[in-house]
């Protein structure tokens, strides 16, 4: 009896979450429209070049990575899931090196995320024996401290810390982990460290509150959602995937008849 409910846990669908999805993915749509618009089709929009686009940006991409770690005990098949969100940002790199160098995509959100959820299978041991809320404490102080290892220090955000060796930033793999080697250049560019604390962040938030609760906190907090929002979030991979060649598409055409 129990490994049924387990069973039909894992194979059931949140709508709120889903719909939480489903509004991040429309506020990425519509931040990748401007990004294209200012930075390849050349249009004056200077204040997307400031502070509250950096924001925008920021609370995007935070959202996505800490729900991903937040839902990562919900689904099934991890490691089938890990792989196909690692090989789409696969895809995404190759495909934007050879068609657009220029604005390539190396180290994505997706192969961060894809690389977090595959991480988990064999952390998980690990972590069953860590209380979740002191899971979730060290993961958040980690994302703070680690926030600015990409620019060489430890820190977050205009907060440097201590400056970290020179030595470490060299090569691809370490610039996967976060110590950026030099000329390295991405149009999206998610490291694993410090963005594997936040995904931890999502995860042992589910631990503390969704896993302690049960069924009652499922059912209270996650099955209510909005349908067209749970719609998007549902199909979120393939609307990532497909969304900037049309967006670029339809800004082509746009352009090429003159209608802005």
């Amino acid at each position: 009896m129990g490994v049924n409910k387990e069973k039909e846990r894992k194979n059931q669908r949140y709508e709120m979450l889903d719909s939480i999805r489903g509004a991040v993915l429309i506020s990425m749509i519509l931040y990748h429209a401007c990004w294209d618009l200012v930075y390849i089709f050349k249009k004056d929009f200077r204040w997307f070049e400031g502070s509250g686009a950096y924001v925008w940006q920021q609370s995007i991409c935070w959202t996505f990575i800490f729900l991903s770690g937040f839902c990562w005990s919900l689904g099934k098949r991890p490691v089938k899931r890990g792989i196909t969100v690692f090989s789409a940002g696969v895809v995404v790199s190759l495909v934007t090196i050879v068609f657009m160098p220029k604005d390539r995509v190396v180290f994505g959100v997706l192969t961060l995320i894809g690389s977090c959820m595959l991480l988990i299978v064999p952390l998980r041991k690990l972590f069953v024996k860590l209380p979740a809320r002191r899971g979730l404490f060290f993961s958040i102080v980690l994302f703070v401290l680690t926030r600015n290892i990409n620019r060489g220090y430890l820190g977050f955000e205009e907060w440097k810390l201590l400056r970290l060796p020179k030595v470490l930033y060299q090569g691809k793999i370490m610039t996967f982990l976060g110590f950026t080697e030099p000329k390295f250049y991405s149009t999206d560019y998610f490291s694993l460290i410090p963005w594997f604390f936040l995904f931890l962040s999502g995860y042992f938030l589910y631990c503390m509150i969704g896993e302690k609760n049960g069924v009652n906190f499922r059912s209270r907090y996650l099955e209510a959602g909005w349908k067209p929002l749970s719609f998007l979030g549902k199909h979120s991979l393939i609307i990532y995937l497909l969304h900037q060649p049309l967006v670029y598409g339809v800004f082509i055409l746009l352009d090429r008849f003159s209608l802005w």
